[in-house]
């Protein structure tokens, strides 16, 4: 089988871990790495054998996109666009990180470029690929709970998440962009597209800029609750950073997706527990196997697309459905009205 060739834009923190769940799969091969800082870009080449290195995104281009299948965009949210752009104009598909984009007029700008150029854009969203978020959504879609009516995502940690990447304490705009961007698309994964939302946010931490606590309450088209919070400012008993914990509750049962990757199925006839953990790839940390695994799985659904097998999931189109979500929350929580989204 002909091997996929790309090139990857940005080459920090997050680099590693996307080169190396790419690795675990046939049928790519990275032949190129642009960062603007070119010591660190030949470091990750090094690491990963890519034979070229560039600081001017423009002279890769110029050199290798005749032969190049796709790009995938590691950079800040504020350059999402410029290399979206930049990839379109040279006929390449585009996976680009999350959030896809700093405002909805630019994630939307981004979409109509790609559909454009004819080429195909990916968003890498992949929180919903971890393996306890696939079981729950196996579980949901097989009726055991009947028609669900509520449901709560949580993500709330006192994980010092401004050592490892402090320049997110100089956004604006926070968890809701960062995290949130997960766990709204968690949320419409699981239960369908969003009727409307209420949102209230909160600074707990004074050293930061934007909110670090955010509470959405969503209204699902087909009639569910769910309750999506966030917090890095929680300090609890027991830590959960990593994981997203999940309950949802139906006509006929509820289901609770808990620390550990445990979920405990609760019907009339008692409460049965199973294990979703992650696969622990060589690579991965073991602290947060569950987000490092779900790259593997991600970049597998859409090199699937890519190679025409199956659809992708997190498209541009499908993403920009999230990002939708995002600024409405922050549209709410600054005028403490609900929104409706249709």
């Amino acid at each position: 089988m002909k091997k996929l060739k790309f090139a990857v834009f940005g080459t920090g923190f997050w680099s590693y871990y996307q080169l190396s769940g790419w690795q675990e799969l046939p049928g790519v091969e990275p032949i190129a790495l642009y960062n603007r800082t070119q010591s660190r870009a030949e470091e990750v080449a090094r690491t990963f054998n890519v034979p070229h290195v560039y600081d001017d995104p423009d002279e890769l281009l110029q050199q290798h996109a005749a032969e190049l299948d796709f790009m995938d965009i590691i950079t800040d949210v504020d350059t999402h666009a410029l290399f979206t752009e930049k990839g379109a104009a040279q006929g390449l598909a585009v996976i680009c990180q999350k959030p896809m984009a700093p405002t909805l007029e630019t994630a939307r700008r981004m979409v109509t470029v790609c559909k454009n150029a004819g080429v195909k854009l990916y968003i890498h969203e992949n929180f919903r690929w971890q393996a306890p978020i696939r079981k729950v959504k196996e579980i949901l879609d097989s009726g055991l709970l009947g028609k669900l009516f509520r449901a709560r995502v949580t993500f709330v940690s006192a994980f010092p998440v401004f050592q490892n990447q402090p320049f997110l304490a100089e956004l604006e705009e926070f968890i809701l962009t960062d995290i949130g961007s997960h766990i709204l698309d968690i949320c419409r994964f699981l239960f369908g597209e969003v009727a409307s939302l209420y949102c209230q946010t909160n600074r707990v931490n004074s050293q930061i800029k934007g909110e670090d606590v955010a509470h959405v309450l969503l209204r699902m088209q087909n009639g569910i609750s769910c309750f999506a919070e966030m917090s890095y400012a929680s300090l609890l008993e027991k830590e959960a950073f990593p994981q997203t914990l999940v309950q949802v509750e139906g006509e006929h049962g509820s289901l609770i997706l808990t620390h550990d990757f445990q979920i405990k199925i609760t019907t009339r006839q008692g409460t049965n527990s199973t294990a979703a953990e992650p696969q622990m790839y060589s690579w991965v940390d073991p602290a947060y196997a569950v987000v490092h695994s779900s790259i593997v799985d991600c970049n597998r659904n859409i090199l699937e697309d890519l190679l025409g097998n199956a659809p992708a999931e997190t498209t541009g189109d499908d993403n920009f459905q999230t990002v939708r979500l995002v600024h409405a929350a922050y549209e709410s929580a600054r005028t403490n009205k609900v929104v409706s989204l249709f």
